[in-house]
């Protein structure tokens, strides 16, 4: 049977250190981040992390710097060396892959964007973004067509002979991104991507990348520290702490129900409203009439539906077939903000 996973994460430790894999049995035994650098001079870097990445969505993986999440990226494509652990990419184990199958893997299969824009600056935007087809001994001529496509839906045509410093930050990052997709692979690895970018540039860049997943379906796996971007790309979100995940779901699952007082402190001053489907709070049997509401629909819009309809009520559809229902006060109750306190809101079945 083949596994609806792209990628898998089991186990998987990094401490680092003069001795690192003496020290997995004390972290083992519940040892944290602050006695295992203060008792044995040891940085305990990942703890424990099992992570099922489904193919073709956008896995984000957040939490606060030294929380280990660029840490994790970086073990996928093994730029970091695991102390313990396995990373399963299509069925096969990454860290058992010698030099000839890791460099094929990096080339083709996972390619990455990096949070600086990683860009040569000698070499013209052209050049920059063909760099990974160039690796690969793609002749000429193909790899400067098949870079310039991407060059073109990345919104860079005319740029092509500029070079690094001539571009903005965002205009640096689409560079990068295109130099990612020129290569096909199936998977993207994106280390705090668009961190470095000013607010107005980070969002549209999110939604060039949304865009483009929309269309080609890769599996993403993105690295960020801020839960707006998170919420807003995310199919699935894992939040880590300390080297430790905390809670992995929906960003549904996120919101409606924090894993404890570090998660829900995290989603405490989110827009609930914004974020929130009406999907995660349909139920029961869906009326004879009301306005349709499609489950994927964010809670403010969904208010402004069932207003315009003067109804209370209203059915929920998942492509167009009734799926339950969903009333105006479990909308403005799911959208509440939990006092202090608060386990969080149960979903409904």
């Amino acid at each position: 049977m083949v596994s609806d996973y792209k990628v898998q994460i089991k186990n998987l430790y990094k401490i680092f250190g003069p001795d690192p894999k003496s020290m997995v049995s004390h972290v083992q035994q519940g040892m944290g981040k602050s006695d295992l650098l203060d008792q044995h001079g040891h940085v305990l870097g990942l703890n424990d992390i099992n992570l099922d990445i489904p193919a073709k969505k956008v896995q984000v993986v957040m939490g606060l710097s030294g929380s280990g999440k660029s840490t994790l990226i970086r073990h996928i494509n093994r730029l970091i060396e695991p102390t313990a652990g396995e990373v399963i990419v299509d069925g096969e184990n990454v860290l058992e892959m010698n030099e000839t199958a890791l460099r094929n893997f990096r080339q083709k299969k996972a390619s990455m964007v990096f949070q600086k824009f990683a860009l040569m600056p000698h070499r013209t935007i052209a050049e920059n973004a063909a760099y990974g087809l160039t690796v690969q001994n793609i002749p000429e001529d193909e790899a400067k067509e098949r870079s310039q496509r991407w060059i073109d839906r990345v919104g860079l045509s005319g740029f092509e002979n500029h070079y690094p410093a001539q571009l903005s930050g965002g205009m640096q990052q689409r560079v990068g991104l295109a130099r990612a997709l020129a290569t096909d692979a199936e998977i993207l690895l994106m280390d705090e991507a668009f961190s470095a970018l000013d607010p107005l540039i980070r969002t549209d860049m999110q939604s060039v990348m949304l865009d483009l997943q929309e269309e080609l379906h890769k599996t993403i796996i993105f690295i960020t520290h801020d839960l707006d971007e998170a919420l807003r790309i995310g199919d699935n979100i894992a939040i880590l702490r300390d080297g430790r995940m905390v809670q992995a779901g929906t960003p549904q699952e996120i919101v409606l129900k924090p894993a404890d007082d570090y998660v829900r402190d995290f989603i405490q001053d989110i827009n609930r409203a914004r974020v929130l489907q009406v999907g995660s709070m349909a139920h029961g049997k869906p009326p004879a009439k009301g306005p349709k509401i499609e489950k994927n629909v964010v809670v403010e819009e969904a208010l402004q539906i069932i207003s315009s309809a003067k109804a209370k009520t209203a059915i929920v559809t998942d492509k167009g077939k009734p799926v339950g229902s969903v009333t105006l006060d479990d909308m403005i109750a799911a959208i509440a903000r939990p006092e202090p306190g608060d386990k969080g809101i149960e979903t409904y079945r």
